[in-house]
């Protein structure tokens, strides 16, 4: 049985809806979760975390998500 657990980074400008996916995530016991809340620094987050999925909001502001999309598969 394999225990490692699946990495997802959730990038979403409103606190609450990524207070509320990780905590729902995370009490499956299958994924380890991080939240980043500004689209600016989610890319850091991301080539640090090395994450298995990216939940990532569309209208954020200063970079919308196709934008952030855009630099994630550059990177």
């Amino acid at each position: 049985m394999n225990n490692h657990k699946k990495r997802i980074l959730v990038v979403d400008d409103e606190v609450s809806i990524t207070r509320m996916l990780k905590l729902n995530l995370e009490q499956t016991n299958d994924y380890e979760v991080l939240v980043e809340n500004s689209p600016n620094h989610a890319l850091r987050a991301a080539l640090s975390f090395k994450p298995d999925l990216i939940l990532l909001d569309v209208l954020m502001p200063g970079k919308d998500g196709g934008e952030l999309a855009g630099d994630f598969q550059a990177s």
